[in-house]
């Protein structure tokens, strides 16, 4: 069937825009096929857009000619209809399209474009093969839930945007070509043609630039920003990746919290959520003892100190060292649990005491503490606050044989406790009800900030201190004369907010003056040549009138994925990687020819 060119035709109306009100209303709709469905005299054709569907009639008893074009009609062919707007009957009015009300009576048809039959329709239901959706990406993203997801998208960033232009913060776009200051993750290296053997490197965050911004005098910098980590992989995490990053002049944490909540609110708003602020704050170690997670999520209650309720001599007759830490998890509207899942909790105790090397997880069966000792068990539930239906596992830590109670250990007895908190909530979801989703949404949203994380984390294997935030995080002014003393208990002014278990980001208040910068350097086992060589730039900058600043990073891909309801950000990215690092639509990465090489100096071994 030849092809029609559109000229100057311009569509009137969406594909879903159509009312009852418009009826009578002469129209243009320019679209997909999205279904056919040919009853002989009379054919029914779905013309879709990613506004929605409205139903097109080809009658041949009216136009015999654009009923016999229509015919020939496949899914996913580009068309352009005119018509006219009519009312449907009672009795075929389709109440599952915004559109259902009305059709479109076609009296010329203009085909645009042909399709080759697609691996996938977007029409279709039930699952698909991913590496197929991710090869033929252009044909993924015609699908419903595809197409809401990026509008999500959009409408997230915009009212971010708004949100933050209305505090008087500027959106200044910094550099994708950088120096290399691994952090942590890898870089991705780009090899410089006109330097042979030398790298720029793509930016694992904007860091520098926002501070030197700062001492720019741009007081309220934002950006949404593209990063890249050369990193492995998983269903929330991307080699790159999109941040909402910013940087504010003269704050204290509180006036980034407020900033951050109420760009957050804005946020939650354009996806029809009304989000509650201000958050909840709590420290570290708070977390730590109360959730043995420092991203806590508060939808199930927090561990209880059950130590109380246990007396020296039920201590030594259940061979229980009562030095170490003891914590009630409660899971609510439980019932009782048969005997296979008290199989199941021994099992789990025997996984935590294998991930946890300083660590042995002990699940008592409560039921048969109940009996034993029913006066202990009626003293745990009473500090748990649990009722007659909640199931109560407590958890004792049990240092590991020969060794001491160290700090480090302490916190693993708290740690798989936390572990053991979220695997029993996920295994009686469906009965505690915490993580119930309306439609495809979380229906609670628990947020919160969490503060004072500790600066530093001790590498056994490496023997040396290491920044548990970045080397630029400022470190509480009580804790200054700890840098050299004792590094372990100094507490950084970092802090991350939480949603749900969920980190969505983190950040501080920075170092702005040379002289503590130069003294955490020292701490880290930094010679003052290397810091030089690495940072030299930026050491510097600290001596020309920098501010006190600070600021934080938050991913946009999290975000959205969390208010789409889905479980990996690939849903949510248009042109995402596979978890090998692969785009399967494009064929990326690909090797490159000899000239390439030999312009950039390189060779492959």
């Amino acid at each position: 069937m030849p092809l029609d060119f559109l000229g100057d035709l311009r569509r009137t109306h969406m594909c879903g825009e159509l009312r009852a009100e418009h009826t009578g209303a002469r129209v243009i709709l320019l679209g997909w096929v999205n279904r056919r469905r040919d009853l002989g005299n009379v054919i029914f054709i779905d013309v879709r857009d990613r506004s929605g569907m409205t139903q097109l009639v080809f009658d041949k008893g009216e136009n015999a000619a654009v009923h016999e074009k229509a015919s020939n009609l496949r899914s996913e062919y580009v068309i352009a209809a005119i018509g006219k707007v009519r009312r449907r009957d009672a009795d075929t009015i389709n109440k599952n399209i915004a559109t259902g009300e009305i059709e479109v009576t076609v009296d010329e048809l203009k085909l645009l474009n042909e399709s080759k039959l697609p691996p996938f329709l977007p029409s279709e239901a039930g699952p698909i093969n991913e590496e197929v959706r991710l090869k033929y990406r252009y044909i993924d993203l015609r699908r419903e839930n595809m197409q809401a997801n990026i509008q999500l998208r959009h409408n997230v960033a915009l009212a971010i945007r708004q949100d933050l232009a209305a505090r008087g913060f500027l959106e200044i776009e910094t550099p994708f070509m950088t120096r290399s200051t691994p952090e942590g993750a890898r870089d991705y290296l780009v090899p410089s043609r006109v330097h042979p053997g030398e790298f720029y490197a793509l930016p694992q965050s904007p860091q520098l630039f926002k501070q030197i911004l700062m001492i720019s005098g741009f007081d309220k910098y934002f950006q949404i920003v593209r990063c890249f980590r050369d990193e492995d992989l998983r269903a929330d995490r991307q080699p790159e990746f999109t941040q909402i990053d910013l940087e504010m002049s003269f704050p204290q944490p509180d006036r980034v919290f407020e900033v951050v909540e109420s760009f957050l609110k804005a946020a939650f708003k354009a996806a029809g959520i009304d989000l509650p602020t201000p958050f909840v704050r709590m420290t570290y170690d708070q977390a730590i003892r109360q959730y043995g997670i420092d991203k806590p999520d508060m939808r199930l209650p927090a561990m209880t100190d059950i130590r109380p309720a246990f007396t020296d001599e039920d201590l030594a007759e259940l061979r229980i060292d009562g030095n170490l830490n003891m914590v009630g998890i409660r899971i609510p509207n439980v019932g009782k649990i048969s005997d296979r899942e008290k199989k199941e909790l021994r099992a789990l105790s025997e996984e935590l005491g294998k991930r946890n090397k300083d660590f042995a997880g002990v699940l008592y069966d409560f039921a048969q503490l109940e009996k034993k000792r029913p006066q202990v068990a009626a003293k745990i539930r009473e500090l748990c606050g649990a009722g007659a239906d909640d199931l109560v596992v407590p958890v004792v830590g049990i240092a590991a044989e020969g060794k001491t109670r160290s700090a480090a250990n302490q916190k693993a007895q708290f740690t798989s406790g936390g572990e053991a908190r979220l695997e029993l909530a996920r295994k009686y979801a469906d009965k505690h009800k915490a993580f119930e989703r309306t439609g495809e949404v979380a229906r609670d949203f628990k947020l919160l900030w969490v503060t004072d994380f500790p600066m530093f984390e001790y590498d056994e294997g490496e023997r040396r201190w290491n920044a548990a935030h970045h080397p630029f995080t400022s470190p509480h002014e009580q804790d200054m004369d700890k840098l050299q003393a004792d590094p372990g208990a100094v507490r950084a002014l970092a802090y991350d907010v939480v949603l749900n278990g969920t980190e969505l980001g983190s950040g501080s208040i920075r170092i702005h003056r040379q002289d503590i910068q130069k003294q955490i350097f020292t701490s880290l086992g930094m010679t003052d040549d290397e810091a030089r060589s690495r940072f030299g730039f930026f050491l510097d900058a600290l001596e020309y009138g920098t501010p006190p600043h600070g600021g934080i990073a938050l991913g946009l891909d999290r975000i959205v994925m969390i208010l789409a309801g889905e479980d990996s950000l690939r849903e949510v990215i248009p042109f995402p990687k596979t978890a090998k690092a692969i785009d399967m639509m494009v064929d990326a990465p690909t090797p490159v020819s000899e000239a390439q090489l030999r312009d950039l100096g390189i060779k492959i071994r």
